[in-house]
C-alpha cells in the first residue's frame, strides 16, 4: 500500500509539474523561459518514471496504471484551469471530468 501511495504522490506532483511546465507560459512570464522548458522537463520525468514504476510493481498489471494516470491528468488539468487560469467549466468538461474520477475509482479498486 505504501507503494502505491508513493506512486499516487509522485503521478500528482509530476501532473502539476506538467501543468505549469505546459500551460504555465500563458500565464507566467518565468514559464516561457528556456531554462524552465529544459530544465523543468527533468523533475516531471523522473516523478513519471518512478510513478509507473511503483504503480506496476504494486499491481503487476499495465492496464490499471495507465488509466489512473490518465484520470489524475485530466483531473489535475481540470483543477489547475480553472484555478490558475480562471477558465470555468463547462457542462461537458464537468462529465469530462466527473468520468476521469470513475476510472481513477474503478481502477484503484482492484
Amino acid at each position: 500500500m505504501k507503494k502505491l501511495l508513493m506512486a499516487l504522490a509522485f503521478s500528482i506532483t509530476g501532473q502539476v509539474l506538467a501543468w505549469f511546465h505546459m500551460q504555465g507560459q500563458f500565464k507566467y512570464e518565468w514559464a516561457k523561459g528556456w531554462i524552465w522548458i529544459v530544465f523543468g522537463g527533468i523533475p516531471i520525468s523522473i516523478c513519471f518514471y518512478f510513478s509507473t514504476r511503483w504503480m506496476y510493481e504494486y499491481f503487476q498489471n499495465y492496464w490499471y496504471v495507465r488509466p489512473i494516470g490518465f484520470g489524475l491528468s485530466t483531473m489535475i488539468f481540470g483543477l489547475l484551469t480553472w484555478q490558475v487560469l480562471n477558465e470555468t467549466p463547462d457542462t461537458r468538461t464537468i462529465i469530462t471530468l466527473l468520468l476521469s474520477v470513475v476510472i481513477v475509482i474503478l481502477q484503484l479498486t482492484k
